[in-house]
């Protein structure tokens, strides 16, 4: 038996406009009588997205009964929020039924969940099918993209842009330095072809001014930028590409263009905003002057008030940098934030008990845990060791979701104040009450480590791994302390490339892999995996590794380099100070005085 509906067009328009529960019913209805095709789930969680006609003519479909359930099944489980369910059905009939509108329902709600498997699954079936829905196409570029195959995404963005609709090209560049040169080389290839056919396209010129940019050919690319500059003298990305390409080659002021510009269009917020970000690097009073113009504009914006409160702490006006943290807690934006460095101000001002009040302000979430350690240092160090245990009690009382990294954290500080017996205490009472909490048993093997007891730590990691093999950070931790304290290197190899697999881009990761590497003497594989170690968190430990292997491979001026940049944030750091002990490194040349250092994550 087979039933006979119209499909719905305009899924997307029709559903951001309805509850999911009124639509159901609204498609049920539709048809009065005849069952429907459901709509898509709520609300997009991506950027909008190149659309096409909603006046389409509409073909009489005729879905098998059995289809016909499984859609209701679908639609049904949208109703109860059952997403996950609602999508895998989606998933199975799309291909049976080859109906566009199914295949749309399918592509929004995995983009709704973010299922990148199912999205492009279901994108590649909806451009089959519709090849001419430059929404689909779109969708179906960008993931393509995000999962490395840049150059199969070219032709679908050639498609939106060859329909008169704009294509983001720039987008085929996400991680161009990582692919192989073989793909690097045909990708620009068939850039450089599309160029060919839209000459004044300033998307593709941008996109070929990045890449030569990226591949050191900056003549090739400020030529693709003058040609982009007579088409749009303000674009924010091509203004800003050739500041860069100018200061590094040492132009006196290599942000003319910039300047020119924002003298002549003031109310420019994204170039001045990006112009202001670039200018961190630095120039930091600099980067104020345009944070504060910015803030002028925008007197309540939350963000630019914290940017300007970390600028002007890292220049060393705590005084103002107080201002703007307490004129975000007047608004009530940033809260969190602003109590901590408030609290750093005190600290820094030997105001310890006005720094706690700040710390013990913030509530469970992205700085509650830096919060809890810089307390209980605060009461360590002055030899408060029972108001510390007291603090941490009430903290794992009111807030059970945190126990066990609170037992960490705790156990953690008391290494750090010279109590490591206290601390094994700590974690081996709290793992009685919890014996299979990871996190507990990771912190305990970490205390192990620094006690020197290699074969207890090994036995909490192997604890880890054998309920959960696919726990990167054990991975990672075993292998890399195999790799650094034993010469098992093809198993801290196996254990590290486990780790990878399921973390490709972690930099504690990559630098395991390259310290790994070194270890084995396979040192040229090490720096690059060092290098990209370095360029997403350059920690000090991480440039003592890096250091290491370009001395050992003769570049001595750029390891110095590395060292020195490392030393200047972090002297003391005993990775960095072990590294250059041991290779009888004496002098780095550093300043007499050195920046004031960043926080962690600011």
């Amino acid at each position: 038996m087979e039933v006979c509906c119209k499909r719905i067009v305009s899924i997307h328009a029709a559903m951001s406009r309805l509850p999911i529960i009124a639509a159901a019913f609204a498609v049920l209805a539709a048809c009065a009588g005849q069952e429907p095709v459901p709509e898509q789930v709520g609300e997009q969680l991506s950027e909008p997205e190149p659309r096409p006609s909603a006046n389409i003519e509409v073909p009489e479909r005729a879905f098998p009964k059995d289809s016909l359930y499984e859609l209701l099944a679908a639609e049904f489980g949208l109703r109860r929020r059952a997403y996950d369910v609602a999508l895998d059905r989606y998933l199975a009939q799309a291909p049976i039924l080859r109906d566009p509108g199914v295949s749309a329902h399918a592509t929004h709600l995995a983009q709704y969940l973010q299922d990148e498997k199912a999205l492009l699954e279901s994108a590649r079936l909806w451009v089959e099918l519709e090849p001419d829905n430059l929404e689909a196409r779109n969708i179906l570029a960008r993931q393509l993209v995000r999962g490395g195959d840049n150059a199969q995404a070219l032709p679908h963005l050639a498609a939106i842009q060859r329909r008169g609709h704009p294509a983001s090209f720039p987008i085929l560049l996400n991680e161009f330095s990582s692919l192989p040169a073989g793909e690097r080389a045909d990708l620009m290839r068939k850039i450089e072809e599309l160029a060919h056919e839209f000459p004044d396209n300033t998307s593709l010129l941008l996109t070929l001014a990045l890449a030569h940019h990226e591949l050191g050919r900056n003549e090739l690319a400020m030529s693709r930028l003058e040609r982009l500059f007579e088409k749009a003298p303000d674009q924010p990305q091509a203004l800003l590409l050739e500041a860069k390409i100018r200061a590094d080659e040492g132009d006196e002021n290599p942000f003319a263009r910039v300047e020119r510009v924002l003298d002549e269009e003031p109310d420019n917020r994204t170039l001045r905003l990006r112009y202001a970000r670039l200018l961190t690097a630095t120039d930091m009073r600099a980067a104020r002057e345009q944070f504060e113009i910015l803030a002028g504009q925008s007197p309540d914006d939350g963000d630019l008030l914290f940017s300007l409160a970390l600028i002007n702490r890292e220049i060393g006006d705590a005084e103002r940098a107080s201002t703007y943290l307490r004129q975000l807690l007047e608004l009530g934006k940033r809260v969190d934030e602003a109590h901590y460095y408030l609290g750093r101000i005190e600290e820094e001002r030997n105001n310890p008990e006005k720094a706690i009040s700040h710390y013990q302000a913030i509530d469970v979430g992205q700085e509650y845990m830096a919060a809890n350690n810089r307390i209980g240092e605060i009461l360590l160090d002055s030899g408060q060791v029972k108001r510390s245990r007291d603090w941490f009690e009430r903290q794992r009382g009111s807030n059970p979701d945190q126990r066990d990294r609170l037992f960490g954290l705790e156990a953690e500080l008391l290494a750090r104040a010279g109590a490591p017996e206290k601390a094994m205490d700590l974690l081996d009472n709290a793992l009685r009450e919890t014996p299979g909490s990871e996190a507990l048993l990771y912190a305990r093997a970490m205390l192990h480590e620094q006690q020197g007891d290699l074969l207890a730590m090994e036995t909490d990691l192997r604890a880890i791994l054998a309920a959960n093999p696919d726990n990167a950070t054990a991975l990672n931790a075993l292998g890399y302390t195999l790799a650094n304290r034993t010469r098992r290197y093809d198993e801290a190899l196996s254990l590290v490339s486990r780790a990878l697999a399921l973390q490709p881009d972690e930099p504690a990761i990559l630098d395991s892999m390259g310290w790994v590497l070194y270890r084995m003497g396979r040192h040229e594989e090490a720096l690059g995996y060092l290098k990209r170690a370095y360029a997403e968190f350059p920690d000090p430990e991480v440039a003592a590794h890096l250091g290491e292997v370009m001395w050992t491979l003769g570049n001595s001026e750029g390891a110095r380099d590395v060292w020195r940049t490392a030393a200047l944030r972090e002297p003391d750091h005993p990775v960095l100070r072990e590294t250059l002990q041991r290779l009888g490194i004496e002098n780095l040349d550093l300043p007499t005085a050195s920046p004031a250092a960043g926080e962690p994550g600011s």
